[in-house]
């Protein structure tokens, strides 16, 4: 499958235009995850064809911060967007995540507190 990310609570739009053209060059999907749909497993919004999708819309809050999930991401594909990331000038962007088989029926918000707690750990 094609290279996606996953973008949960976008940032601004001046923030989002530098990571749209710095994710551009590399021919990586950005799709951006309304709050309504953060119910859904996070493997059914990168497209996995095995998962069943939630039932319903997301009624929480908003995430506090952006959230990204590669998907479908080699080694050295995730290595050229983490850079891009960085040197774009948007962010820091600390919450990030990789779809694996283990979070992939965690929702945005699941995947965010795991996240920010395992965050927290390492930066007390």
């Amino acid at each position: 499958m094609k290279e996606t990310i996953l973008l949960f609570h976008p940032p601004a739009r001046e923030e989002l235009l530098k990571i749209e053209m710095a994710l551009f060059p590399l021919h990586i999907r950005l799709r951006r995850i309304r709050p309504e749909d953060y119910n859904q497993p996070l493997g059914v919004l990168a497209g996995v064809k095995d998962l069943s999708p939630a039932e319903g819309t997301y009624e929480g809050d908003e995430l506090p911060d952006t959230l990204f999930v590669f998907c479908f991401f080699g080694d050295n594909k995730l290595d050229q967007a983490l850079a891009a990331l960085r040197k774009c000038g948007a962010g820091p962007f600390p919450y990030k995540a990789v779809l694996t088989p283990s979070n992939s029926q965690w929702t945005a918000p699941d995947c965010f507190e795991e996240i920010r707690r395992e965050h927290e750990a390492m930066h007390p």
